[in-house]
């Protein structure tokens, strides 16, 4: 099946949930919006027509480690040669290092069409942009003009390396140690684990950045550094001198994602890996956050990517596969399932989930374009605000649903979705890491609740309750038949986000394991109700135009049948702590 890329929705989602027109007129993207729908279109069809071909063939042939050297799929490096020779890798970066600093939206909405199309393929340049972020931020003088301009073109990729294996997710417990050299630069000695690209042929140099602990340092999360360690070294004109003593000593053996290198990776096995620190020493968890950030977004548009994915080859499927008898049906035929209605439901709930998430999503990166171009300073502020408290629930939901609607797939095939042939089930298996990634959705969960409802003493979050509730009063005031309840049902919705949010802020101060322990499900709660909300909007657009039809759909369905969970989840998140926390860790023991 060729892929077709979203244009259309993703336009629509950016112009009524993200504002798009008035982002524009403002001056805050200096972009007309004739030139972002031709660069996604532009996306999409390096999408269809180089990315797709390979996905099935990468999961197949997936990348090894042959003669101590990482191998990608046939085709791999001779795709991401188009992509670099089309400059797309630099569509946000800043123009000083060769980037075309295009708004960080455009560059976000290009990334979903090249994740939907191959996610394996797309994962490569998701850290490179990471690292760009985390460089250009903190990085000196030096390193910049020395490794920007490669990177910026994509000419050398980026890694980003957090975990070791006795470590997981608390990098507190990081083993990995640096040694200052009288030269200013650092000899880096250790193992890290389940690194994205961390070695390949694509490109003649990868730049990782690693985090390590200095001898002397503070111990826990205070006393990690950030150094920038290449694969080669580089001489001062800028071409590449030695191999530098990083190995890759294996590559996973995953559930999916198989053409994605996930590497082993070994540093100082000889005389120490020649590093450059980035930052200030014993900050260096500071800088790796902004790459940290920058990478949860774009794996929260993963999770769309796939979902999108998943629901055009759903909808195809469910058009030609024909089975039963419908109520239209003549007695001797049959009817195609996407007749059935249990099929449609299946359908518009996939449908539904993926633009909801979508929405989070582009709002987001709106959010971060504006907290870097808006010229009022107090303006740039609260977009950060508002980029902090919805980055969590952009990565968190919409992986969630990415795997969700990945399922939901495999079932409106039937028999054959559980069979890799007709490519259901590799989305399914692709999708699973992305809850994963980047801090599991538990942990983006325990930040929302812990760090992000309280910034400015809760005037972030109120504030936006505040604009949830004015869309509320807007779908009200339109009361349109063909609206149905969507009003009443997102109302309840937002009533329980905010009746949620208000006992969060409470049990944080005087009983904070019952409010971790309603995290989960109210970082849910969130998402179903802002979705809804950005949901609305588009159907108040496509009222006020009176030409669209299926936004007012969606947006329907997802307040009746979806957005219905709110309440529940307010309960659980307000009633279910108890039982949650009665039995002690070894009652659960097997």
């Amino acid at each position: 099946m060729t892929y077709q890329a979203p244009v259309d929705d993703i336009m629509r989602t950016l112009k009524s949930a993200a504002g798009l027109d008035g982002l524009i007129a403002e001056g805050v993207l200096e972009v007309d919006e004739d030139t972002i729908r031709a660069v996604i279109a532009e996306a999409g069809k390096l999408a269809a027509e180089v990315l797709e071909p390979l996905d099935t063939l990468g999961d197949r042939a997936g990348s090894k480690l042959v003669d101590g050297k990482v191998v990608t799929p046939p085709g791999w490096k001779q795709a991401y040669a188009q992509y670099v020779a089309g400059g797309w890798n630099g569509l946000a970066a800043p123009a000083k290092w060769g980037g075309q600093e295009l708004p960080q939206v455009v560059a976000t909405a290009a990334a979903e069409i090249w994740d939907s199309a191959n996610l394996a393929f797309g994962l490569c340049p998701l850290l490179t942009h990471g690292a760009i972020d985390a460089l250009e931020a903190q990085g000196s003088e030096e390193l910049k003009r020395a490794y920007l301009p490669k990177m910026v073109t994509g000419e050398w990729t980026g890694t980003m390396n957090l975990t070791e294996p006795h470590a997981g997710s608390d990098l507190g417990q990081l083993k990995t140690r640096a040694e200052r050299r009288p030269d200013g630069s650092y000899r880096i000695f250790g193992t890290k684990i389940f690194i994205t690209y961390g070695d390949h042929e694509m490109t003649d140099n990868i730049v990782h950045l690693v985090l390590a602990r200095l001898p002397d340092a503070p111990p826990g999360t205070r006393g990690i550094s950030l150094f920038l360690v290449p694969k080669y070294l580089v001489n001062p004109d800028g071409s590449l001198a030695a191999r530098n003593d990083v190995t890759c000593a294996g590559v996973e053996h995953k559930l999916g994602i198989h053409a994605s290198p996930t590497c082993v990776m070994k540093y100082g096995e000889n005389d120490g890996a020649v590093g450059y620190l980035v930052g200030e020493e014993n900050r260096g968890l500071n800088v790796m956050f902004i790459m940290m950030n920058a990478a949860r977004l774009a794996v929260g548009v993963q999770g769309v990517a796939l979902a999108e994915r998943a629901t055009q080859r759903a909808i195809r499927y469910a058009r030609e596969r024909k089975q039963g008898r419908s109520a239209t049906t003549k007695r001797a035929d049959m009817a195609p399932i996407i007749e059935h209605p249990d099929i449609r439901r299946s359908l518009l709930t996939m449908k539904a989930l993926t633009q909801a998430a979508r929405a989070i999503c582009l709002v987001t990166a709106c959010e971060t374009d504006i907290a870097r171009r808006a010229k009022d300073p107090a303006v740039r502020a609260t977009a950060a605000d508002r980029v902090a408290l919805l980055t969590p629930v952009a990565k968190a939901f919409s992986t969630d649903i990415g795997c969700e609607v990945a399922s939901i797939g495999v079932q409106v095939h039937g028999g054959t979705g559980y069979i890799e042939e007709t490519g259901a089930a590799q989305i399914y298996r692709d999708a699973r890491i992305l809850p994963i990634y980047e801090g599991t959705n538990g942990i983006q969960a325990l930040d929302l609740i812990t760090r992000k409802l309280a910034l400015e003493g809760g005037k972030v979050v109120a504030a936006y309750l505040g604009e949830l509730q004015r869309t509320v009063e807007d779908v009200r005031v339109c009361n349109r038949p063909e609206f149905g309840r969507m009003g009443k049902r997102l109302a309840e919705a937002v009533a329980a986000l905010g009746e949620a949010s208000r006992w969060m802020g409470s049990q944080l101060q005087s009983n904070p394991e019952a409010a971790m322990a309603g995290a989960t499900p109210y970082l849910r709660l969130f998402g179903l109700a802002s979705g809804g909300i950005y949901l609305a909007r588009g159907a108040l657009v496509a009222a006020r135009d009176g030409a669209q039809a299926q936004p007012i759909a969606l947006a329907r369905f997802f307040a009746e049948n979806l957005a219905t969970a709110a309440p529940g989840l307010k309960d659980t998140v307000v009633d279910g702590a108890d039982s949650t926390l009665m039995l002690a860790p070894e009652v659960l023991s097997p």
